[in-house]
């Protein structure tokens, strides 16, 4: 007949086991770092380049920073999505995206607390919100990627090439990211019914869809399509590589398409000093000229010494400025993402 254990071993046991939950549970909280609590951001904008800002903040203030990602396929939506289930008890405390159109959804929503620190106050009145519940900077425009062999590089000229050539267009699935920008902005332009039309149009015609604009310079520059859309940093990763391509900006009825990157406090945040920091360094001449010499080549937005930009930038300086106030697009934006769900998930 075995033994059996002193009957002091069963809460002895019970003990250890809820120590080793409770150490198990501090060791991978997003809150935990060095006994300090870490301010949360949730990040739209790719981790190769947003990793290095975020972590610089870390060191020069003293700040713990924990960083949650989103994936390539969902980018920016799939955080707005999680920050909008956290209503009522939010995680984060900052969210950097990589679009404004999301963000505004979020203020619509009442889920961002407003600041208008030194940041805000050096931006522009077209990349900031009148009331500092967001501010943008570090911008991307539009623009036609194309192979000059093929194609001459001009806007008029690329028209006339798909007219010819429909099956060589290529361009990003426009339920996520800066496509669906672009959608939202020409459902606003055009109306929704000449979008729909035009969008049918496009697909019969043989025009390329693919999973992102990273995708759309990759079949571009391997000579796939002659040409597509995508965004400057992606352009700019072809370029680096030596590809035989080209980009001009997307013009709709004269003005360009830029979008910046935008950062907010979202509300509940449980550390709003700290929060506050990070959007004023986010919106620094500082950062603005660190992301346009990264290989993502953002624009500054607001004031910074030209000659520290680097060279390939500064011809977007004025482009940027030229650009169309998407602050206007949200109805557009709502109408538009809903018409595409229906499209593409049936939801």
């Amino acid at each position: 007949m075995d033994a059996k254990p002193p009957a002091r071993t069963v809460p002895i046991i019970g003990l250890l086991a809820a120590v080793l939950l409770t150490v198990v549970w501090w060791m991978t909280s997003p809150h935990r770092h060095s006994g300090q609590p870490s301010l949360v951001v949730y990040c739209a904008h790719d981790a190769v380049y947003a990793e290095p800002i975020l972590k610089q903040f870390e060191a020069q203030t003293g700040i713990p920073v924990s960083i949650r990602f989103d994936t390539e396929a969902t980018k920016s939506l799939g955080l707005i999505q999680r920050l909008q289930s956290e209503r009522d008890s939010p995680q984060c405390d900052v969210f950097w995206n990589n679009e404004l159109l999301g963000m505004l959804s979020l203020e619509q929503g009442g889920l961002l607390e407003p600041y208008r620190g030194e940041g805000w106050k050096r931006l522009p009145d077209e990349f900031r919100d009148p009331e500092g519940d967001w501010v943008g900077f570090g911008g991307r425009l539009r623009v036609w990627i194309y192979r000059p062999n093929d194609i001459a590089g001009d806007d008029t000229a690329l028209g006339e090439e798909l007219q010819k050539s429909p099956e060589r267009f290529a361009f990003a699935k426009p339920l996520y990211g800066t496509t669906l920008t672009h959608y939202s902005l020409l459902w606003h332009v055009l109306g929704s019914e000449a979008l729909k039309q035009r969008h049918d149009d496009w697909l019969s015609r043989g025009w390329v869809e693919v999973n992102g604009n990273g995708v759309v310079q990759e079949v571009v520059s391997a000579g796939t399509c002659v040409a597509g859309w995508t965004d400057t940093d992606d352009a700019f990763v072809a370029l680096d590589a030596g590809k035989p391509v080209a980009m001009v900006p997307i013009r709709i009825e004269g003005k360009t398409i830029c979008i910046p990157n935008t950062a907010a406090i979202i509300r509940g945040s449980r550390h709003r000093k700290e929060a506050e920091q990070l959007i004023d360094y986010l919106a620094s001449a500082n950062v603005e000229i660190a992301l346009s010499k990264s290989a993502s080549r953002q624009i500054p937005l607001g004031p910074v010494d030209p000659s520290q930009v680097p060279e390939q930038v500064r011809p977007l300086l004025e482009a940027a400025q030229e650009s169309w106030s998407l602050r206007e697009i949200l109805p557009a934006r709502n109408e538009c993402l809903d018409w595409l769900k229906q499209r593409y998930t049936g939801s």
